[in-house]
């Protein structure tokens, strides 16, 4: 077969038999990786076009047996991805854990989210990832002061968001 001919089946391949293969891939990993996991059969389909076999039932199981091997790389990825996790994890001292526990607060997140994006980024860096008010400022490229003053004007915010009760109460 020419390389236009080859080129040519397996596009006629793909095209038969990418729904299927997607299906194959979202009942394993689910809808959210499936489209780059079926892209990564394809590339590696057109890479090995040279051993592409002729027939259309042996293509499509060719294809399914590349769809399985993409799907082991994923998952030994995966593996490896949560067993680093799970080691930084554990080497987070009491003070940061306390620290990162603060944001698994649904009405702690649902309060900054609502704060004007400059006030929750500013919130986000000095709570949620231990940044003093000073770093946070240079890394969102205002000056100490207007980091002050806008870290000060978020807390008031959350207390009346978190505390509605407490915020009536001082407000003469």
């Amino acid at each position: 077969m020419s390389n236009h001919e080859q080129c040519d089946h397996l596009t006629s391949v793909l095209a038969t038999d990418s729904p299927a293969l997607l299906n194959y891939l979202q009942r394993r990993v689910g809808i959210q990786d499936s489209p780059d996991l079926l892209a990564e059969v394809m590339i590696t389909a057109w890479r090995r076009i040279a051993v592409l076999p002729k027939d259309p039932e042996q293509a499509r199981m060719w294809l399914f047996g590349i769809a399985r091997n993409v799907l082991a790389d994923h998952s030994r990825g995966e593996r490896r991805r949560w067993r680093l996790a799970d080691r930084i994890r554990s080497r987070t001292s009491a003070a940061d854990a306390t620290t990162a526990a603060a944001d698994t607060h649904y009405e702690v997140q649902d309060a900054v989210s609502r704060l004007p994006a400059d006030l929750a980024e500013l919130v986000r860096l000095v709570h949620w990832d231990g940044f003093t008010l000073a770093d946070a400022a240079e890394l969102t490229g205002v000056s100490a002061s207007t980091a002050r003053s806008r870290y000060q004007r978020a807390r008031a915010q959350l207390r009346v968001a978190l505390f509605p009760e407490e915020a009536r109460q001082t407000i003469p």
